[in-house]
C-alpha cells in the first residue's frame, strides 16, 4: 500500500510538473509577437535597432515562412553582408535559428531563417516531411530570396547551419558557390545518424527499418494513414531516464525551456528511403570555400563534426572551433556558450566576406 501511495504521489507531481511547464511555455509563446521563443528575442521593432521582418515566398510550389533579421540603423541605400542559418532537425525558426539569426545581425548582418518546406509555419503535405533533397533546397531557396533583398551584397553571402540544419548546410555549399564562407555549429549528419542509428548503435537493425519504411510508403500510397517515427511528447521521468545529453537535454529544450507549438521531433516513416541512403559527407571535397565547424567539447555529436572536418580536404582555411564545456543542446541557448559562437562567427564572417 505504501509502495502504491509512493508511485500515486510521485505521478501528481511529474504531472504538476508537466502543467506548470506547459504554462510556462505557453506564457513565452503567446507574450510575443513574432512567436520567438529564445532569449532576448525582439518583442517589437524600433528605429535604430535591429529589427525583425517576418515574410513568405515561394519555393517550387511550398509557401515558405521565415524571418529576416535587419541591423541596427539599417538603410536600404547601403550595402550589407548576409547569413543564411538553417534550423536544426524538428527546430524552427522562431528557436535557436532566429537567436543566431539576431545575435549576428547585431554583429551588422542582414540574416533570414527560414522553416523548412513541410515543417513549421511553410506550408507543404504530408506535414513535417523530413527528406534531405528539400532540405538542402531550403537552403539554397534562402540564398535565392535573401541575395534579392534590398541592401544585401549578394557577392558577400554566408551561410550557417546548426545540428541537422548543419549537415544539410554542408550538402548545399557543395555546389551553391554563392555561399562564400560556410560555418556549421554541432553539425549533425541526418542520414549517418538515421541509418547507423545515434553512436552507431543500430547498425544491426539497418535492414529492418528499412523494411519498415518501405512498409509504411506502400501504406501511404494505398491512400492509409501516414506513420510517423521520433516522439510526440514526453514525460519529465521519461525525459530524466534518457541515457544520451543530445536527447534528454533536448527533450528539455523542445518540449519544456523553448518549446514552440510548430517544432516537433515527428516525421513521416517513409521519410528513412530517402535518410537512410543519403550522407551529408558525399563529396564533400566539392566544399573549397572558406570553412568554419564548431562544436561543443563535450557534445555527444561531436563525432560527426569531426568526421566531417577531416573528409572536408578541399575547404579553404577551414577550422575546427570547440566551445569548451559546451554539449550539444547547451550551444543552442546558454549564453557563455551562445557568446562563444557568435564571436567566432563573427570574426570567420568578416574575414571572409
Amino acid at each position: 500500500m505504501k509502495k502504491l501511495t509512493s508511485i500515486i504521489v510521485l505521478s501528481m507531481a511529474v504531472a504538476a510538473t508537466e502543467t506548470v511547464n506547459a504554462q510556462t511555455v505557453q506564457k513565452r509563446y503567446e507574450e510575443n509577437p513574432f512567436t520567438l521563443v529564445y532569449d532576448g528575442a525582439i518583442t517589437r521593432n524600433e528605429k535604430g535597432k535591429v529589427n525583425i521582418h517576418p515574410i513568405t515566398y515561394q519555393l517550387n510550389g511550398i509557401t515558405i515562412a521565415a524571418n529576416i533579421y535587419t541591423p541596427a540603423n539599417y538603410e536600404v541605400s547601403k550595402k550589407y553582408p548576409a547569413v543564411v542559418v538553417a534550423h536544426p532537425n524538428g527546430g524552427v525558426k522562431e528557436q535557436t535559428a532566429g537567436l543566431y539569426a539576431q545575435k549576428l545581425a547585431e554583429a551588422g548582418y542582414i540574416t533570414i531563417a527560414a522553416d523548412a518546406a513541410y515543417q513549421g509555419a511553410s506550408s507543404g503535405e504530408p506535414r513535417h516531411t523530413d527528406k534531405p533533397a528539400n532540405r538542402v533546397e531550403d537552403i539554397h531557396g534562402m540564398a535565392d530570396f535573401i541575395a534579392q533583398y534590398k541592401g544585401v551584397d549578394a557577392n558577400r553571402l554566408g551561410v550557417l547551419g546548426i545540428c541537422g540544419g548543419g549537415g544539410y548546410t554542408l550538402k548545399a555549399a557543395q555546389s551553391d558557390k554563392r555561399f562564400k564562407a560556410v560555418a556549421t555549429l554541432s553539425m549533425f549528419n541526418s542520414g549517418e545518424v538515421r541509418r547507423n542509428g545515434f553512436q552507431n548503435s543500430q547498425l544491426d537493425t539497418v535492414q529492418e527499418r528499412l523494411k519498415q519504411a518501405s512498409d509504411a510508403r506502400s501504406q501511404e500510397a494505398a491512400g492509409g494513414k501516414i506513420r510517423y517515427a521520433g516522439v510526440a511528447s514526453i514525460t519529465d521521468e521519461e525525459i530524466a531516464r534518457t541515457p544520451t545529453d543530445l536527447y534528454r537535454e533536448g527533450f528539455v529544450y523542445y518540449y519544456r525551456t523553448y518549446a514552440h507549438p510548430n517544432s516537433s521531433f515527428l516525421y513521416p516513416m517513409s521519410s528513412l528511403l530517402d535518410l537512410m541512403t543519403w550522407d551529408a559527407t558525399t563529396n564533400i571535397d566539392l566544399i573549397n570555400q572558406p570553412l568554419l565547424m564548431m562544436a561543443g567539447s563535450k557534445a555527444d555529436t561531436k563525432y560527426m563534426t569531426d568526421e566531417a572536418f577531416n573528409k572536408a580536404k578541399n575547404a579553404k582555411n577551414k577550422e575546427l572551433f570547440l566551445i569548451e564545456g559546451a554539449t550539444h543542446i547547451q550551444t543552442y541557448w546558454k549564453p557563455e556558450y551562445v557568446s562563444q559562437a557568435v564571436n567566432k562567427l563573427v570574426s570567420f564572417y568578416q574575414n571572409n566576406l
